[in-house]
C-alpha cells in the first residue's frame, strides 16, 4: 500500500492559503498513486493557542477535506482545531476515498510546557480505522513521548500516525521516539512533521516512515515537500515470529501504576 506524507510550511494562521497549499499536495499525492496523505498537527493554521481564532464550530475542513478526498479518491489525514465544551479540541481527522469520516481523534496530552493545556481540553479515546489491509491508529506530537499510547494502540492497530508540529531544537528527540515506538510496538510508525519558520519556531521537518523493525525506510529533512512510501510488511507474520506481545505483563502493569500512583 502506498501512503504519502504532506511536509508543509504552514503560514501562521491563514487557513485559506494552506487549505490551497494542502490541496496541491492531494492532488500531488494520489497523481502519485498514493491510497492516503498526511498532513501535519493543526494543518492549516500552525500550533496556535488563539483559539478564538482558529477554533471551528461548523467542521467546515473536515467537509472541505472530505470533498477533496473523494474528488481525488485518496483518504487523507488532518490536522484542525475545534471546540469542546468549555475549551477547544485538537484533532486529527481521516476521510477515505469517498470522503466519510473513518477517524475523529482528539489529542490525548496537551502540550502543557507550551501552554496547549489551558486553551484545550485533553481527548480520553484511542480511535482506530481500515485502510488498505491494514489496522490504524493516530496521534498527535507530544502523545509519541507517552509509551503506554502506543501499546494501547499495538494491540489493534499495525500502523500508527504521529501528525506533529514538532521543533527543530529537539529534532534528535523526534527521531530517536519514532523509532522506538516502532521497535516497542512492532508497527509501522508515520511521523509528519511541518518545516520552515512558523511563529518565530523553526521546524525541520524530519517526516518519515519507519518499519517495525525500526528501519527509516524514507525521510524528508530541511524541504516542503511529499514522501510516498509502500507499506509492504505482514505485522501479523513479524509479530508470529519475534512474539515480544505475549510477554507483555498487562495485569503487572496496571497494579504498579495504581500502587505507585
Amino acid at each position: 500500500m502506498k501512503i504519502a506524507l504532506a511536509q508543509t510550511n504552514i503560514i501562521w494562521e491563514n487557513k485559506e492559503a494552506n487549505e490551497a497549499c494542502a490541496m496541491e499536495y492531494i492532488a500531488q499525492a494520489a497523481n502519485a498513486g498514493a491510497k492516503a496523505v498526511f498532513f501535519p498537527e493543526m494543518s492549516l493554521t500552525g500550533f496556535s493557542m488563539n483559539t478564538e481564532k482558529t477554533a471551528e464550530r461548523d467542521g467546515m475542513t473536515v467537509s472541505r477535506f472530505g470533498e477533496a478526498a473523494a474528488k481525488y479518491k485518496i483518504a487523507v489525514g488532518i490536522g484542525w482545531t475545534g471546540w469542546g465544551e468549555s475549551l477547544a479540541e485538537n484533532h486529527f481527522s481521516v476521510l477515505n476515498e469517498t470522503g466519510e469520516i473513518i477517524s475523529d481523534y482528539i489529542k490525548i496530552h496537551p502540550f502543557s510546557y507550551g501552554n496547549e493545556d489551558k486553551f484545550f481540553t485533553p481527548g480520553n479515546k484511542m480511535t482506530y480505522f481500515k485502510l488498505g489491509n491494514y489496522h490504524w491508529s493516530s496521534l498527535i506530537c507530544y502523545d509519541l513521548r507517552f509509551p503506554e499510547l502506543f501499546q494501547i494502540a499495538s494491540q489493534t492497530a499495525e500502523v500508527i500516525v504521529v501528525s506533529a508540529n514538532w521543533p527543530k531544537k529537539r529534532e534528535e528527540h523526534w527521531r530517536h521516539l519514532l523509532c522506538a515506538r516502532a521497535i516497542e510496538s512492532q508497527c509501522y510508525i508515520l511521523g509528519v512533521n511541518c518545516v520552515g519558520i512558523i511563529n518565530d519556531t523553526e521546524y525541520s521537518g524530519g517526516s518519515c516512515v519507519i518499519s517495525p523493525h525500526g528501519k527509516i525506510m524514507g525521510v524528508l529533512d530541511g524541504k516542503a515537500g511529499i514522501l510516498t512510501v509502500d507499506l509492504q510488511d505482514r505485522i501479523e507474520e513479524l509479530r508470529k515470529d519475534f512474539p515480544v506481545k505475549k510477554d507483555r505483563r498487562w495485569d503487572f502493569y496496571i497494579s504498579e501504576y495504581g500502587r505507585q500512583k
